[in-house]
């Protein structure tokens, strides 16, 4: 199981607390985690399928790799955080 952590920026639009999943790869995961949580999706991905592009995604603490097809590997135990890059000026 992958515990699946969102920040708090992002439990503003969508409450959702930390939950573990099953998955190999990053994409595993997320879908898990979309299934019990359907709205999620649009705010992590955009129409293509893809991570948005003001999203970050950090396993075991390292930024995820793969944007697009979200093949990255995870094992079981690890730790998934979602953030939503912040910006201003």
């Amino acid at each position: 199981m992958v515990r699946v952590v969102f920040t708090a920026n992002l439990q503003r639009h969508l409450p959702v607390e930390p939950l573990e999943v099953p998955g190999d790869t990053l994409r595993e995961v997320l879908e898990a985690v979309f299934a019990r949580h359907p709205r999620l999706r649009g705010y992590v991905l955009d129409d293509q399928g893809c991570l948005r592009r003001h999203v970050n995604i950090f396993v075991d603490g390292q930024l995820l790799r793969d944007r697009h097809g979200l093949g990255d590997s995870v094992r079981s135990g690890s730790e998934l955080y979602v953030m939503q890059a912040l910006s201003g000026g």
